[in-house]
């Protein structure tokens, strides 16, 4: 595989949407962008969540070049049909020059504090932090989260309320490794992280290295029924559908009294994941929302 720093990219863009669209153009545009979809938060000034009512932003970037041209072609044609059944702004499309990918990022992506004590800083930014957080320093690359999903800074508030010293933690589908970083932070005792997509684990490998936490973290390939507990706490920041069919799997790798934390799930699909917690004895002890974001904490039985 080429390294994404020295090739030219099409990035694809939809902004100005809500939860829901953004749910449908992040699975329109993942099917055609390498490293899948990226949802954004629009923040002011500041680094405020966006008081508007369309505040995400959606985009995908595909190798540029010869090759491009029927995929982009197919994807546009699919945004459309998109946009008939769910109204939307038009995409934008921008040509990036290999030296013009990491200066974008720097150009989109700051410093941002979704709880009280972990703060997700640009690998970039050389400007310290306060005695009492606790930095996650991220290098986009191909952007597997970066912590300006609503549903990962969901993840992380959660993370900083329900994480106890030495806890046992897997991280179920890491991406970037982001929440996996922030539980090292916040002293667990043992962090696994899991992803079906090995460049996905590569990433994650690389901003361990950058929080000094290389070799701390165990990172694999594979999927979520691939690994043994047991667990103390286990994320998962997916779709509401994936969820589900996760929570059996992870229901048998977690501890008596054990918890997950999970996120992905846009509000109108909050049932289907209750009806799975009520068929598996989980107990929702904590909700948080953000925009049409929902993120839980459930219990296991004691």
């Amino acid at each position: 595989m080429s390294d994404e720093t020295t090739m030219d990219w099409i990035e694809v863009t939809v902004s100005g949407v809500d939860g829901e669209a953004a749910e449908a153009l992040s699975e329109v545009i993942g099917r055609y962008a390498q490293g899948g979809a990226v949802i954004e938060q629009i923040v002011s000034e500041g680094f405020a969540p966006s008081a508007s009512p369309h505040p995400l932003a959606v985009k995908g970037y595909l190798p540029d070049g010869p090759a491009a041209e029927q995929p982009l072609r197919k994807l546009r044609e699919a945004l459309w049909h998109l946009s008939v059944i769910l109204p939307m702004p038009e995409p934008t499309v921008r040509h990036l020059a290999r030296e013009d990918w990491a200066e974008s990022w720097k150009q989109h992506y700051r410093r941002l504090k979704p709880g009280a004590r972990l703060v997700v800083i640009p690998a970039w930014d050389e400007a310290t932090v306060d005695a009492d957080e606790l930095p996650i320093r991220m290098d986009p690359g191909m952007a597997f989260g970066t912590g300006t999903h609503p549903s990962t800074q969901l993840c992380l508030r959660l993370l900083e309320r329900h994480l106890r010293a030495g806890d046992r933690v897997f991280d179920v589908g890491t991406g970037s490794g982001i929440l996996s970083i922030g539980a090292q932070r916040l002293g667990a005792g043992r962090v696994v992280a899991s992803d079906v997509d090995a460049v996905a684990i590569r990433a994650a490998a690389e901003n361990a290295a950058l929080n000094e936490m290389a070799g701390q973290i165990e990172l694999r390939v594979g999927s979520a029924d691939a690994f043994d507990g047991p667990f103390d706490l286990i994320l998962i920041n997916i779709l509401a559908e994936i969820i589900v069919q996760l929570l059996a799997d992870a229901r048998a790798r977690l501890v008596a009294g054990g918890r997950i934390l999970l996120a992905g799930i846009i509000a109108e699909r909050e049932p289907l994941v209750r009806a799975k917690l009520d068929e598996l004895a989980l107990t929702v002890i904590e909700r948080e929302q953000i925009d049409d974001w929902v993120g839980l904490a459930v219990a296991g039985q004691a």
